[in-house]
């Protein structure tokens, strides 16, 4: 008799405890309720497309202070940094040994054409990002979720990045409500 066979959408992912990350992103962990990881990060996709729904060049463009980044800028920013965050679970989970080094977030978006690009491309950026992590992790073994690896000079596992991952767009999606959309029906 042949026995069943446990499909990686069938796991339960632990939630990631304190030594399985650098303490900073303990901030974004605990902001991510309950356990079912990949269906967080399915559900934020669509509570980020309710939010960007309608909205215009002049809503992108918004900067609730001088000196702070426009909204497709935030929105860039959760772009580049999920992608380097998935990449790192990527090389983790398929056990690579070489460190993996930090990046400077400001730089990025410094460097980054989110200024300049239209908000639908950004949003699209967006679904795409997400679609591509949610692939990638919904395929990952049992075993590659506990992998640790070094990244940005700090131990950390495959699952602490998936929840880093979510954490971190629902933090800079509640500023993107609270400061940058809120008078605007969002």
């Amino acid at each position: 008799m042949l026995e069943p066979v446990v499909t990686p959408a069938a796991l339960t992912i632990a939630r990631p405890e304190p030594g399985e990350y650098a303490p900073y992103y303990g901030r974004y962990i605990s902001l991510v309720l309950g356990a079912d990881i990949l269906g967080t990060l399915d559900s934020q996709r669509r509570q980020m497309m309710l939010l960007l729904s309608g909205r215009d060049e002049s809503d992108g463009d918004f900067r609730y202070a001088p000196e702070k980044w426009s909204a497709k800028e935030v929105l860039g920013h959760i772009c580049d940094t999920e992608r380097i965050f998935a990449y790192r679970a990527l090389r983790i989970a398929r056990a690579g040994r070489t460190a993996i080094e930090g990046f400077e977030q400001d730089d990025y978006v410094r460097n980054g054409p989110f200024a300049r690009a239209p908000m639908p491309e950004i949003i699209e950026d967006y679904i795409a990002v997400r679609r591509a992590t949610l692939t990638l992790l919904r395929n990952l073994e049992e075993g590659a979720w506990a992998r640790r690896g070094v990244a940005n000079k700090n131990e950390i596992t495959v699952r602490a990045l998936a929840y880093i991952i979510a954490g971190h767009e629902l933090h800079h999606r509640r500023i993107l409500e609270e400061k940058y959309f809120s008078g605007l029906g969002s």
